[in-house]
This record gives C-alpha cells, structure tokens and sequence, in this order.
C-alpha cells in the first residue's frame, strides 16, 4: 500500500519537509488560505468541497517546511488537489497543484507531482489529466518536457472571464494527459515543421500591461487553432522557440 506521508531532504536544521493528506478540517482550512493567497480574489476550491473530496477518498495533500519557520513548526507552502475521472478509463484529473511563489524553483513541484503520480499508480490509475493556461511558459516546460504529459486538445475560454492566473482575461487552456507509464519524450527537432513562442513571463506581463497581454492572448488563440486546425500535433516546449508542432 502507498505511504502517502513523504518525507524530503533533510534542511539546515535537520528538519525534512513532507508532503502528506490533509485529513483535518485545520488543515483543509489552512490549504484553502493557501490557494487563495496564490490566486487571488477568485477561489479556486472553498474548504466544504476540499474536505469532500479528501473523505471521498480522491487525492487532497500538503506539502509542508518546517525549516524557515519559527520554532521548527511545519508550514504549509503548496498543496495539491485531484479526483478520480470515469472509472473505465483509470484515470484522475489534477485541479490544482501549487506552490507558494518564494519556493518555487527548488524541484519541489516536481516532488509534488511524482508523489501524486506514485498515488495514482497505488489506486489504480493510469493516466491524470489537467488543464493549463497555454500562456504560461513556465508551466508549458514544468508540464511538456519535465514531466512528459502530452497535450490533447486546446478550447477558448474553458472557465470564463475570471480572476486568479488570468488576471481578469479570458480562460484558454491547454488539455493534457499524463500516461504515467508512458513518458511523453520531446520531438526529435527533424522532425518539428512549426513552431509558436511564447512571452518569457506572461504573469508580469499582465500586471505591468494587461492590453498587452491580451493581446498575445488573441494572437496565440489564432496561430494555435490555426496550426491544430490544420492537421498538425503540439509535441513539445522548448524555451527558446516555443511550442513544438509535427506533422
């Protein structure tokens, strides 16, 4: 049986950080603040369905650093969130995985990630899906060549206009699967015949000039269905040329 509680590197002060079930309304409570502080004024999830999901058996789990914190007490600083699909295809789908920003950068989403898919694996799973703003860059690599998910299928304005990573703008997303057995690798560069960039850093963007950043948001909506539409596959990231298309 899979041990949910993981146990990381050990700190400066011999303190490991962890990654475990949020199996108490504190810290159902505790994960909701935390989301929200990433997100912003729009709530991602509210504690009642958090606590839900966590009873019904689905995958609700903190990770938590106990060696910035004063007196060697534990703090929560990303959390992860995800439920079973239909039970014919052995498959999940993540909500949200997050990290506070001051810690990312340190593989630690990695972490969370691996021991959401070693969970999956110990409950049958084989496959979890996700959404993700195809904007992002920084997600796009973390998601396409970190952990080899393949993308599936692109929609206009999945969830609206809405707060949060959006910033106010409308919602593309970008679908993705994760065969967990099957690690998607990245196209050999023969054989890439389109590629679409990207900004570096759409987030600032949209804080420091919105128009812009809608703007991208319209121009990449029409070059990616115009690419998806013209019979090829999104195959990859790469950070210096964008998204990667073969035929």
């Amino acid at each position: 049986m899979f041990d949910s509680a993981f146990r990381g590197e050990r700190g400066r002060l011999g303190i490991v950080r962890t990654i475990r079930d949020l199996d108490t309304v504190e810290l159902i409570i505790d994960a909701q603040g935390l989301l929200d502080s990433i997100r912003g004024p729009e709530r991602v999830i509210d504690a009642g369905t958090l606590r839900a999901l966590q009873q019904s058996g689905n995958y609700v789990v903190g990770l938590f650093d106990a060696d910035d914190a004063e007196g060697g007490e534990e703090r929560m600083v990303g959390a992860s969130i995800a439920f079973f699909g239909a039970p014919g295809r052995r498959a999940m789908h993540s909500h949200i995985t997050a990290l506070l920003p001051e810690y990312r950068g340190r593989g630690w989403g990695r972490e969370l990630k691996e021991h959401q898919r070693q969970w999956a694996f110990s409950n049958d799973v084989g496959r979890i899906t996700w959404t993700f703003d195809p904007l992002v860059a920084r997600n796009a690599h973390f998601f396409l060549t970190v952990l080899g998910a393949r993308a599936t299928g692109y929609s206009v304005n999945r969830y609206g206009i809405f707060g949060g990573g959006d910033a106010g703008d409308e919602s593309d997303r970008l679908d993705v699967e994760w065969a967990l057995a099957d690690i998607a690798k990245p196209p050999a560069s023969d054989a890439v015949v389109e590629t679409l960039q990207i900004p570096s850093d759409i987030e600032t963007m949209r804080v420091e000039d919105p128009e812009a950043a809608h703007e991208w948001r319209t121009r990449l909506r029409a070059q990616m269905e115009g690419l998806l539409g013209s019979g090829l596959t999104l195959s990859g990231f790469d950070v210096e040329q964008g998204y990667l298309f073969t035929a």
